[in-house]
């Protein structure tokens, strides 16, 4: 008598039983459990290697540090008017007194408190600084939106404007500044100075980091729906260029107080008696052999401020650092 067929699948005909096919059937799920348990653990391989990246972007203690020194200095120049300083103004009796529990800088050639001094010069130099960074990256960085966006005759235009700004020395070309404005050496004056010298650095930064952008799939496809250019430009460009702009100006800040310290040391910037750290310097700078403290101190103060900001600079450009794997 012939065995019947069966329509099943997985059942074999010829087989005595529906289960008779059922060995073939199991080895393919275990087969099939095999393969997504393997694809499950590359899988986790990969997400720790991402928890590894993701570990090693931190920005560190060496930032914090950086941070912290920074915050210490800027709000010591903030509160100065009420925290309890001597005055950065009176003379004293004790004329070049080296540090001490009185004085914990010492005292300078007229017998004022440098410590006080260099509290109340971080304010010019920090506000120098603020000031002339900017406005250098709300101008500078117009130009280069504009001309990474736009390319052809605009960009020729901005970017040859920017050229003839690199063609001068910087300090030349603040000095040229500053000297412009005749005796009117205020804060204005020198933040203006620094901020046109800064103008070009920024441009350059903005405008390569926005021909990069501006060929990325997001822009082509907002392109494609109809966007308009300012709107690509706000809304899908500014967000990606401003992260370099970031780590680019804290360093910037740092070279703004050290192109502030050379002016005052030439004697071309705020006039006295408003001390600045460059003018504090140079005031030490015949008493190096009897006094060095007098030039030390300030200078001191200005090198690990400007070593923060680098240091911090340089951290929030490897966190914000964007590689592409493909």
């Amino acid at each position: 008598m012939p065995e019947p067929s069966s329509d099943i699948p997985g059942v074999m005909p010829g087989s005595g039983s529906i289960f008779a096919g059922s060995g073939d059937l199991a080895t393919e799920i275990t087969r099939i459990a095999d393969g997504s348990v393997h694809e499950l653990d590359t899988l986790r391989a990969l997400d720790d290697d991402e928890d590894g990246r993701a570990a090693k972007k931190r920005l560190g203690p060496v930032f914090w540090i950086a941070a912290a020194w920074f915050l210490l200095v800027a709000l010591a120049a903030v509160l100065a008017p009420i925290l309890p300083l001597k005055s950065y103004t009176a003379p004293s009796a004790y004329i070049r007194k080296p540090p001490s529990a009185q004085f914990w800088f010492g005292t300078d050639t007229i017998g004022r408190d440098i410590f006080s001094r260099t509290v109340w010069g971080g304010r010019v130099s920090l506000a120098v600084a603020f000031a002339s960074i900017s406005f250098g990256v709300l101008v500078g960085g117009t130009i280069g939106l504009l001309a990474g966006y736009f390319r052809g005759r605009v960009e020729t235009i901005l970017m040859g404007m920017c050229d003839v700004l690199l063609s001068f020395p910087a300090l030349l070309l603040a000095l040229s500044i500053v000297a412009f404005r005749g005796d009117q050496r205020d804060l204005l004056t020198i933040s203006l100075a620094i901020g046109v010298v800064s103008i070009a650095p920024v441009a350059r930064l903005v405008r390569a980091n926005t021909l990069v952008f501006s060929q990325r799939e997001f822009v082509i496809a907002a392109r494609s729906l109809g966007a308009r250019n300012g709107r690509i430009i706000i809304r899908e460009i500014l967000p990606n260029v401003i992260f370099p702009v970031l780590s680019f100006s804290i360093i910037g800040i740092g070279l703004a107080i050290v192109a502030e310290g050379g002016l005052a040391f030439l004697g071309q910037s705020v006039q006295p008696p408003t001390p600045t750290w460059g003018g504090m310097i140079s005031d030490g700078r015949n008493y190096l052999a009897d006094a060095p403290w007098i030039s030390l101190m300030p200078c001191l103060i200005l090198f690990l401020t400007v070593l923060a900001l680098n240091l911090a600079g340089d951290r929030i450009r490897e966190y914000f650092e964007i590689k592409d794997n493909n």
